[in-house]
Order: C-alpha cells, then structure tokens, then sequence
C-alpha cells in the first residue's frame, strides 16, 4: 500500500468512526427520550443499535491504529468529520426513526466510500471491515422503516 492510498484509507475510517460515534450518541439520546405508544419497541431497538455501535467504533479505530495513524478521539475531530448531523431537540418517536434511517443510510454510503479506497489500495482488511458495516447499516436502516409502514 503506498503512503497516498494509505492516507485515503485513513481518511475514510476516519470518517466512518466519526460518523458512527456520532450516530451513536444520537441513537442514545434517542433511547433515553423516546415517549409514545411505540416507547417500549423503541427504547428496545434503539438500545441494541447504539450497543452495536459502541462496538463498531473501537473496531474502526483499531484498524486505523494497525494502518500507523492515529484515530480521532475528541468531540471536535468528530465534528469536523461526521456525516451525520447531531441532535439537539427531542423530536417525536416517528420523526426519531426517520432521523435514524436517514444517518444509517449516510452511514452505509461512508462504508461504501471505504470499501471504494481499500479495493484501490489492495486494503482486503479494511474493505471487509466496510462490507461488514455497509451490511449492518443497511439492515438497520430496514429495521428502522418497518416502524413507519
């Protein structure tokens, strides 16, 4: 792998742990809030999705630590980086899954562009660390809808 395709690797788990710690917190809060009819699925769903993703996220950033960087570890490096914009209201259990289908697909489209720059540097590492979140946010994002239909 050449320094440059390195560099791109990097940056895209970069924003790929960004984003999902971002995502994570939100899904918290969410967790915490939710009121409604639909509270006790909810409180449930949104618990196991923000669990999952407090896992994911020390693996993106171990395997940035293997590649030689440093991962990002401050609110502000993550604000810089995310894709997923925070929550600061306390919107309605509807419009919280919308929000979360929303941030799981901005999500699978952060795994897709890391599988794009692993594929190019020969990364089968981080390619198949991607395939695997690109498969959880997509399945999430699914979970998520079935609540709206």
């Amino acid at each position: 792998m050449t320094q440059q395709s390195n560099t791109q690797v990097v940056a895209a788990l970069s924003t790929l742990l960004a984003s999902s710690y971002t995502l994570y917190l939100k899904t918290q809060n969410f967790h915490w809030n939710v009121t409604g009819p639909m509270f006790s699925t909810l409180h449930t769903l949104f618990e196991t999705q923000y669990t999952e993703l407090a896992m994911a996220v020390d693996e993106i950033a171990e395997r940035i630590r293997a590649l030689g960087a440093y991962a990002p570890a401050s609110y502000s490096a993550f604000a810089k980086l995310t894709t997923i914009q925070e929550e600061t209201g306390r919107p309605e259990a509807k419009e919280m899954i919308r929000i979360l289908v929303s941030d799981q697909q901005a999500i699978a489209a952060s795994a897709r562009d890391l599988i794009e720059a692993a594929e190019a540097a020969r990364d089968q590492a981080s390619a198949d660390l991607a395939t695997r979140r690109l498969e959880v946010h997509e399945k999430n994002a699914w979970m998520l809808r079935s609540h709206l239909e």
